[in-house]
């Protein structure tokens, strides 16, 4: 029978246990003093031993219990020597606790795989309360913010308090847009927010991408579009004008020329006024041709060819070539790497005429200075990112045209062209950099090119 062990196992402990109380008693009425004391405490511990014996399955019970209640799925459990039907009831416990060990290494597996997920993926994502109590940050937003952790959306107000503001008023669904100057770099940071519930907590789970340079592309892929659509019409326009007056001036010189040995009249102040209104449309036209070749130069910018490049030695290039300019103006010319070895892979001459395109505007721009500075500097940011700077103590931008100054055809110069800036961008742009300017009015301008 199933419980046959077992009740085997009681049946004896009892009957041996009565033959040890029956021998008691016995005992008593010989002149032997001791031994009922030893016969009482054998018996005694034989009821111990017979209880311990049958609580043994409510002690494995609640074992077993507890370590449901707090998750100890390490141990096992055993019962031997009881019979068959508490063999079964061991093997079953061990069958639930392995069924918990299973899903919870499930659970534990799933667990680490989004996170795995969250921490890698190249957007960054933030977590919190409504308070500003952070619950997650990932390894992109403390790279993103240049932070080692993150305990509070408040501490963010240092890097920007707009970005504060709309962290904390975001609401599900919503996607918003921040710009955030942080030193030398612009970050354009677009903002996604999605809300959850969990227990009695509400977070905000919010996705943040830095979309600066996605925007400054298609603004740039923008301009390029329309100026091929321009220079391809005014070609068309200007190129017969030019050919048919080019023409016309030929043949109304040989007209002049046959006027002494022939019968024909010609009214040569008419012909001459003609000539010269010829000339000018040609020579008018002349120049178009070089205006539009000027700006297509903006769409026909060729792909770099990188190297690996020394940054002081192509300070040092560029020092020579504006040296004795720079001393026939005054302007007191510095220079600063640091490290001092520091290498960018780039192409040599599509940046040098960067740096010189900034220099001359710099230089421009201390016309008329007392004390006129202009230094170049190249450093890694804080983002490990190479950085090269071009300062100058001139008379600066103002805030309401720094935002133009990089489209093309905006110049504020009476003699400018307006592609100066804008050709550096898509230069920078073609080595996977941004550049930004930032001015303080009658103080300085800096221009940054980050690579």
């Amino acid at each position: 029978m199933v419980y046959k062990k077992f009740r085997t196992n009681v049946l004896i402990r009892i009957i041996v246990l009565s033959a040890t109380i029956f021998l008691f008693f016995y005992s008593l009425e010989t002149r032997f003093y001791l031994t009922p004391v030893l016969i009482g405490i054998v018996i005694v511990m034989q009821i111990l031993w017979l209880f311990r014996y049958t609580d043994r399955t409510n002690r494995e019970l609640a074992g077993f219990l507890e370590s449901i209640r707090y998750a100890e799925f390490n141990r096992s459990f055993r019962i031997e020597g009881m019979g068959e039907s508490f063999n079964e009831l061991a093997k079953a416990f061990n069958d639930v606790i392995r069924d918990f060990q299973a899903v919870r290494s499930e659970k534990e597996e799933h667990f680490h795989y989004l996170q795995s997920i969250v921490q890698n993926i190249d957007v960054s994502i933030i977590a919190f309360q409504r308070d500003g109590s952070v619950e997650l940050v990932n390894k992109a937003a403390k790279k993103l913010f240049q932070v080692a952790t993150l305990k509070n959306i408040h501490l963010l107000e240092p890097l920007s308090k707009d970005l504060v503001q709309t962290l904390l008023s975001i609401q599900p669904g919503e996607n918003r847009l921040v710009k955030v100057q942080d030193n030398e770099d612009i970050l354009q940071l677009s903002i996604n927010a999605t809300e959850l519930r969990i227990k009695d907590k509400e977070i905000v789970l919010v996705a943040i991408k830095n979309i600066q340079s996605v925007l400054e592309e298609q603004e740039t892929e923008a301009w390029q579009k329309l100026i091929r659509v321009l220079t391809h019409e005014i070609m068309n326009s200007i190129t017969p004008i030019a050919s048919l007056s080019s023409t016309l001036d030929i043949m109304l010189k040989d007209v002049i020329g046959e006027t002494n040995g022939s019968t024909l009249v010609v009214d040569m102040d008419t012909v001459s006024e003609i000539q010269q209104a010829l000339q000018t449309i040609n020579k008018r036209s002349t120049g178009l041709l070089h205006f539009v070749n000027t700006y297509r130069n903006l769409t026909r910018i060729p792909q770099p060819n990188f190297r690996i490049l020394k940054v002081r030695d192509l300070f040092n290039h560029i020092s020579l070539l504006l040296e004795e300019e720079m001393k026939r103006n005054g302007i007191q010319f510095n220079m600063s790497v640091e490290p001092s070895e520091l290498e960018i892979s780039v192409d040599e001459q599509l940046i040098e005429q960067v740096l010189l395109n900034l220099i001359k505007n710099s230089m421009h721009a201390l016309e008329g200075r007392k004390d006129p500075v202009i230094e170049i500097k190249a450093f890694l940011n804080k983002r490990g990112r190479a950085t090269l700077q071009v300062y100058d103590n001139g008379q600066g931008i103002l805030p309401d045209v720094i935002d133009k100054i990089f489209i093309p055809f905006f110049t504020t110069k009476p003699s400018g062209s307006g592609i100066g800036l804008s050709l550096s961008r898509q230069i920078i742009r073609l080595h996977n950099g941004t550049i930004t300017a930032s001015s303080t009015p009658g103080k300085e301008t800096v221009f940054t090119m980050t690579f």
